[in-house]
């Protein structure tokens, strides 16, 4: 799985013209499945941006987390995120999960997420031609693999 995590101030998603989400200060995760991902990469994903330390303390030294500062957290389904560009001009997604398995694996991202903060996590629609705006705050962005955690 891979992740790009964005701080925010405040983040929504739009489909057909209706805002389907919205968070205030938090984080905006754009989220990659891919074929050989497994529950043990989900598990990772989620304790490690739970825990990420990348909000401002009274020093305003990035030393809490989003569960320190009791924020939202916004989910949104990215398959391009394995875009394999290697060769030629067009990206190639053969790493990414068919929705098959990439759609039942992000719902278990989103309950995992949710458990472990204890508040319902919006996202976007699956699929669907989404528009994303935000207020990186920062800015601050951050890219994380689970294949790459050793």
């Amino acid at each position: 799985m891979r992740v790009v995590i964005q701080r925010v101030t405040n983040a929504s998603v739009t489909v057909e013209s209706k805002v389907v989400a919205e968070i205030q200060k938090g984080l905006l995760v754009f989220v990659g499945i891919e074929e050989a991902d497994i529950q043990e990469d989900l598990d990772w994903l989620v304790t490690k941006i739970t825990q990420l330390r990348i909000f401002g303390d009274e020093n305003e030294v990035m030393n809490l987390s989003i569960q320190d500062i009791g924020g939202d957290v916004l989910v949104v389904s990215q398959f391009t995120l394995h875009a394999a560009t290697k060769k030629g001009n067009r990206p190639s997604y053969m790493k990414a999960a068919k929705p098959d398995i990439a759609i039942p694996m992000y719902e278990r991202f989103v309950k995992a997420l949710e458990l472990k903060l204890e508040k319902k996590v919006p996202t976007g629609i699956f699929g669907a031609d989404m528009k994303v705006l935000l207020l990186n705050d920062g800015p601050v962005t951050i890219q994380i693999d689970s294949k790459n955690r050793e």
